[in-house]
């Protein structure tokens, strides 16, 4: 081996998951209702006239690994940045970057910009004038919710991709690939990994590949070699290196005990949902997701009958992600007694499901005009909008139409009497408000 090959040392260094990171669409993995064959995303990328555009998903999905495919198949020129080291003046040496090449060469620029929802608004707002001339292709990278922790004014001039965690059945796949890949994966260990042990990286990597890939260069790294120079890696190496225990019941019973303590809560019996609930945590059973779901009921099997239910799952699903295990699951078992006495009603989620049915079917919904944003509006909108009733000029309350006209007799929330929502009723009753129509 030449001593002074330095780029070849550089990428031994890298990573399991850089090496391993795919080249070309047909090597991506997952992610298939973004990149498969005759997809809006695939033929943009093929023709090369992909627009502005948010890739946002959890992380070691595959967002990173998809704009740099990009840049390796467009004849555009291509800029990265990321948003927690870029500043404002980064951001207008690339876009002066951009101009030169479209005014001298009449070529594209993308802009590739990681933990975009990082960039606050002065730094959004350098950039968005390039975007909207076109003297660049934006092409943001996020784990955030974009329409929620990014500037509007961006969101709205870039199409937003969503990108799913990947499933155990693709991260597998990834695993075995990387084990028999010589040149830029695990292949040249000789390495004998357990059915048992990739499946549980898999399964417990909870659709982050890139977490898969770590645990499985760990495990392969760190157990020693057999006589012959071989590397066997088992279930109790696998759950060492992605500190995890592998589950101590099958999938179907994992799915049972799952459907127990939901059922559990809805039931109001505590005992019993605080069983299910450990015995799915003993069983290596992520704790977080057993509190996703108690804030799921906390709204779906209580709502308003005690709204203070949701308060109290939030709080514990936030105190485990700050104190961990095994003191986390105090908060938690509070939470689960909390939901399962809480008076219940599934107002709330029928409410949604009728709201959602018809702001899908509509297309008649024209709002009021007294409702309307008049500040851009004409002196007929304005005189029009004079006719809005401000309640608080009136108690608190007054008879109003607030539904377009097509759906002005529509009722979607029907409170209960169990709860804080007989509370609701009283209060509709007092102000004078009209009774349910059916």
């Amino acid at each position: 081996m030449d001593l002074f090959d330095f780029n070849g040392n550089e990428e031994k260094a890298k990573p399991l998951a850089e090496r391993m990171r795919a080249s070309t669409l047909d090597d991506f993995v997952g992610q298939r209702h973004l990149v498969a064959e005759g997809s809006l995303l695939r033929r943009a990328i093929a023709l090369d006239r992909l627009g502005s555009c948010i890739f946002w998903g959890p992380p070691g999905c595959g967002k990173t690994t998809l704009a740099n495919i990009i840049a390796a198949q467009t004849n555009a020129d291509f800029i990265k940045l990321n948003a927690v080291n870029a500043g404002v003046a980064d951001v207008k040496k690339a876009v002066d970057r951009a101009r030169d090449n479209l005014k001298l060469y009449n070529r594209r620029t993308y802009l590739m910009l990681d933990e975009c929802h990082r960039f606050n608004k002065a730094q959004s707002d350098s950039l968005l004038p390039a975007i909207e001339q076109g003297t660049i292709v934006f092409i943001g990278s996020t784990t955030e919710n974009p329409y929620a922790s990014m500037t509007p004014a961006i969101v709205s001039r870039c199409r937003v991709f969503e990108f799913r965690p990947l499933s155990a059945g693709d991260i597998r796949g990834a695993l075995v690939r990387a084990l028999t890949d010589k040149r830029k994966g695990l292949g040249g260990y000789a390495a004998q990994v357990d059915d048992g042990a990739l499946d549980h990286i898999a399964r417990t990597a909870g659709g982050d590949l890139r977490t898969a890939y770590n645990a499985l260069e760990l495990a392969v790294l760190t157990t020693p070699p057999q006589a012959d120079g071989s590397i066997h890696v088992t279930l109790a190496d696998a759950e060492q290196s992605i500190q995890r225990k592998a589950l101590s019941y099958n999938e179907d019973l994992y799915y049972d005990l799952l459907s127990a303590f939901c059922k559990s809560l809805r039931g109001s019996d505590a005992n019993a949902a605080l069983y299910y609930a450990m015995r799915l945590i003993e069983g290596g059973c992520d704790p977080l997701l057993i509190a996703r779901r108690l804030v799921v009921h906390s709204a779906e099997d209580v709502g308003m009958a005690d709204p203070r239910a949701l308060v109290v799952a939030t709080s514990a699903l936030t105190a485990f992600q700050n104190i961990g295990y095994p003191e986390g699951l105090i908060p938690l078992s509070e939470a689960i007694i909390y939901v399962c006495e809480a008076e219940k009603s599934s107002a709330v989620k029928s409410a949604m499901a009728a709201a959602r049915a018809d702001a899908r079917e509509r297309r008649d919904d024209v709002i009021p005009a007294y409702l309307r944003d008049v500040s851009y509006g004409s002196r007929e909108m304005k005189a029009q909008h004079d006719q809005y009733l401000y309640p608080h000029d009136f108690g608190g309350w007054v008879a109003q139409q607030y539904l377009p006209d097509s759906l002005k007799d529509r009722v979607y929330y029907k409170p209960t009497d169990n709860g804080f929502e007989r509370v609701v009723k009283e209060i509709r009753k007092r102000k004078g408000m009209p009774e349910q129509q059916k």
